[in-house]
């Protein structure tokens, strides 16, 4: 094996002496162990099952403990599952942090490089949730996949019906309400008289029956109406498959929490169309023991999204600092000679980070506290920068709640734009100091 020597001169030492590195493919696994463990110290396995399997019987073999490999892909889950259920301390690392080391030999293989950075403690293991939290976190982005394609047969539809000019999206907010159901079914049953759709409208529909009838009034093309038939057995099908999924995940729920409450009459923030098909507040309580839905901005499919990343275990972040930096959500800022420069944008994105991002999103024209300081930002800085802030004031407010196993006590907000006028007030006064005036109150 090819020792770095600019490694070992220095005061590096050893931290896992029993460690191993391994290089992902997808057909081909190639592993190093120290090379006093066996010969040769290299060695290659395949993908499939019993391979992962012999893999890890030879690393017990040569004793040992630790392990690291790259995060290519998907090909290291199985890999990482099975490590992990022979007894190894999996370290997943980020194919970024292995590449930032310089001073590796070009006659070191890519898995013998990984265990030597191993073995000297120069590796970092990626966050990875239990397998609770697998098997949830799994099921969510399902969900979000679905919900993507479900979405996608709306907007075909609006497309069919805006290529034989039918309006009825200027009639109805949503074409797949009740009203818009009726309609688009009565359609596909060969109706064409305007009247007559129109006469299937609710009555607690807002535009009148004159521009119903009006938007009802087009073109009906053959091909057209074939595609309007086909992205509605489709929104149909992902309906039902998103249907299937919510009750999978209230499984993996229920078996999860254990504990009996009453609150089955429970209020939950889901008002949306893309909404839980069950009562998902009363389990995110139960198991979290505080209620997070009630912050400003998480609705509780973003509390569902966030809490199937991260888990339900937030010792893994020592601070809330630590919290938002691993969401990507801290400032990314820059000092050099004292100055700050310009912050490079990081183009690395975290699902949990990129809910808390849409909750800040929606409060920019709300009437509490964090909905002002979005709005104070967003003047000085910019809509980006502003949603970044509140977001990450979503994120401690979130892992303190969690983590102190506290109620979500919002500031008033007269309460808050008082404190922000007495800050803004000792500001200009040190100001006027500093250059030797005196502010008087008028």
């Amino acid at each position: 094996m090819g020792i770095n020597r600019s490694l070992t001169k220095g005061d590096f030492e050893i931290v896992h002496p029993n460690a191993a590195g391994i290089d992902v493919a997808s057909q081909m696994h190639y592993v190093a162990v120290p090379s006093s463990r066996d010969q040769p110290s290299v060695r290659k396995f395949g993908s499939f099952t019993q391979d992962l399997h012999d893999l890890a019987k030879w690393l017990k073999k040569c004793q040992i403990d630790t392990v690291a490999m790259e995060s290519t892909g998907i090909y290291w889950i199985q890999l990482y599952l099975i490590l992990e259920e022979y007894g190894f301390e999996v370290f997943l690392v980020n194919a970024r942090h292995i590449k930032n080391v310089s001073g590796r030999k070009s006659d070191v293989q890519d898995c013998q490089w990984i265990q030597q950075l191993h073995s000297f403690g120069l590796l970092n293991a990626s966050f990875q949730p239990d397998l609770y939290g697998r098997e949830l976190r799994t099921y969510m982005r399902h969900r979000k996949n679905l919900t993507e394609q479900y979405a996608m047969q709306i907007q075909l539809m609006q497309k069919a019906f805006e290529q034989m000019n039918i309006k009825l999206s200027n009639v109805l907010s949503d074409i797949t309400g009740k009203s818009g159901i009726a309609i688009i079914e009565a359609i596909l049953r060969g109706e064409r008289n305007a009247s007559t759709l129109a006469m299937l409208a609710d009555v607690r529909v807002k535009a009148s029956q004159e521009d119903i009838v009006k938007s009802l009034q087009g073109c009906w093309r053959n091909e057209h109406l074939f595609e309007l038939r086909q992205a509605y057995d489709l929104f149909l099908i992902f309906k039902q498959k998103i249907k299937e999924c919510d009750h999978q995940i209230e499984q993996t729920l229920q078996q999860h929490n254990n504990s009996s409450s009453n609150d089955d009459q429970m209020k939950r923030k889901a008002q949306s169309n893309n909404k839980f098909d069950f009562n998902a507040t009363i389990y995110l309580k139960k198991i979290l023991g505080v209620d997070i839905t009630e912050i400003f901005g998480i609705s509780e499919i973003s509390a569902m999204q966030i809490i199937s990343e991260i888990g339900i275990d937030l010792t893994k972040w020592p601070t809330p600092k630590h919290f938002v930096s691993w969401l990507n959500l801290a400032p990314n800022n820059r000092v050099s000679g004292g100055k700050l420069l310009r912050p490079k944008k990081d183009r690395k994105k975290n699902k949990a980070g990129q809910s808390f991002l849409m909750a800040a999103y929606t409060l920019q024209r709300s009437s509490h506290w964090l909905g002002a300081t979005y709005r104070r930002i967003a003047a000085k800085h910019g809509a980006p920068v502003a949603i970044k802030a509140t977001a990450r004031k979503i994120a401690i407010i979130l892992y303190q709640m969690i983590k102190k196993q506290i109620e979500f006590n919002p500031l008033p907000i007269d309460a808050y734009n008082q404190l922000f006028k007495e800050r803004k007030l000792k500001y200009i006064k040190n100001q006027a100091s500093m250059l030797g005036f005196q502010l008087i109150p008028s």
